[in-house]
């Protein structure tokens, strides 16, 4: 199981330290690549110079939301490609929808179901599944 993801590179975007410390520790586990940003301005750019696996885009950040992040992305040639799911708080009914709407692959709320949240994104990454 550990070895699932390994040769993945995962970039996260959020901006709560405590998200990021949950999420980190989850993803550690797996021998995966982690790539961490606060906003997503930084989170766009590591994004293209990168190109990882798959990002964890929160929506509620600082300047730019990652709902704006995600439809820039999915515009970029270069990016449009990775697989986007949306790690968020917003939990009302048409959430979803908006996040597939602006491109995200998938949406996944707050809290992180630490049972699964690993099994969740494992299938947006090809031969990588639990």
């Amino acid at each position: 199981m550990a070895a699932s993801l390994q040769g993945t590179t995962i970039l996260v975007v959020e901006d709560n330290p405590l998200n990021m410390k949950l999420i980190r520790a989850l993803l550690s586990l797996h021998s995966c690549t982690l790539l961490e940003e606060k906003n997503a301005e930084s989170g766009i750019k590591t994004a293209v110079q990168s190109l990882p696996n798959l990002i964890l885009m929160d929506l509620h950040l600082p300047a730019m939301d990652g709902l704006a992040a995600t439809a820039i992305l999915k515009d970029n040639p270069v990016t449009r490609h990775i697989p986007i799911i949306a790690v968020t708080s917003r939990a009302m009914e048409g959430d979803g929808v908006l996040a597939l709407d602006a491109g995200c692959d998938a949406y996944i709320t707050k809290p992180i179901n630490t049972r699964t949240f690993v099994q969740s994104i494992a299938q947006f990454l090809p031969g990588k599944t639990l």
